[in-house]
């Protein structure tokens, strides 16, 4: 007895994306030790790697962002990064690493890839602690001191300025700028808040893929329930239902990826395995975001404990 001998008729019936194959999805969960065998439709310049610890994954997601900056900056060429807020642990690193080595940001641009918004696509002040322009300034901007971005090459998703993402990223593209794409995964797979139920708007993938952004972009309710228990407290009350994000018109155009998966909650339990699993194996497709990840080259760090056993363990 299982998720799909019981849906049928059962609360859950249709809540789901209706492009997910349970079956396929169950089938991409294997033995903890063969979570990064090579698949055949990875990027060669894509890796996920392992960490015992979350001090060792932030440490090295940190240092590996810190670097692309370090080594743009002895190139001589601007560098573009999409930041996430989740993971955040990372950006405590970033500062420390470019502080060491006293490497200044000015060469670096910053596109925040989401932030929450109401209907009309209004976004939280960024006073506002449950704000991802407050969480980038706490942890990122302000403590790198006098080696930050400049303010006026941080770029915020609020109604007004996302739509100038794809016109600022070609143009610093084209000035021969690298695109760094630095993400996490979500419950539902999506990257940034590209839901996978965003895939029934579009006719064909080619189409999806090209999509830039949404205003106000609904999220799915087990994405607010993730946020609710990982940035609000379990206050669910708190966590609007809607964001403005970028879409995959723009992070497939990334030159480098650096993702994150540490969606451990201790004591063994775990809420990103699966999506951990199914965004390695599944395969690309528009219905599951994140598996477009692995096409793109880059690094994948994630906590071992995601890898499994997947297992019940009653808590």
């Amino acid at each position: 007895m299982n998720f799909n001998s019981t849906v049928k008729g059962s609360a859950l019936e249709g809540f789901y994306p209706e492009g997910w194959d349970f079956d396929k999805i169950d089938a991409c969960i294997d033995a903890p030790d063969k979570i990064t065998e090579r698949q055949a439709h990875w990027n060669d310049g894509f890796s996920p790697i392992s960490c015992d610890t979350l001090g060792e994954f932030e440490t090295y997601m940190g240092h590996e962002i810190a670097m692309q900056i370090r080594l743009a900056k002895e190139r001589n060429e601007k560098i573009a990064f999409i930041l996430p807020v989740g993971p955040m642990g990372m950006y405590k690193w970033v500062v420390y690493f470019l502080k060491e080595w006293k490497v200044s940001c000015s060469h670096v641009y910053t596109f925040n890839m989401d932030e929450w918004a109401d209907s009309e696509g209004n976004t939280l002040d960024s006073s506002n602690t449950g704000s991802f322009q407050y969480a980038m300034e706490q942890a990122l901007f302000n403590p790198l001191g006098e080696l930050t971005v400049p303010k006026e090459q941080r770029n915020f998703a609020t109604k007004s300025n996302l739509p100038t993402y794809p016109e600022k990223i070609a143009k610093l593209k084209s000035e021969g700028a690298k695109l760094v794409l630095v993400y996490g995964i979500g419950r539902m797979c999506h990257i940034a808040f590209w839901e996978p139920t965003f895939a029934s708007d579009y006719k064909t993938a080619k189409e999806w893929e090209s999509a830039p952004y949404r205003i106000a972009a609904k999220i799915h309710p087990l994405t607010v329930e993730q946020n609710a228990l990982t940035s609000f407290k379990s206050r669910t009350t708190l966590v609007p239902c809607r964001a403005n994000t970028i879409g995959p018109g723009l992070f497939l155009q990334a030159d480098y990826a650096i993702g994150g998966a540490d969606g451990t909650l201790g004591r063994g339990m775990q809420w990103q395995g699966m999506s951990l699993w199914m965004t390695l194996r599944y395969g690309k497709t528009p219905w599951i975001t994140s598996s477009y990840i692995p096409t793109l080259k880059g690094k994948l760090f994630f906590l071992k404990e995601l890898a499994g056993p997947l297992v019940a363990e009653c808590n």
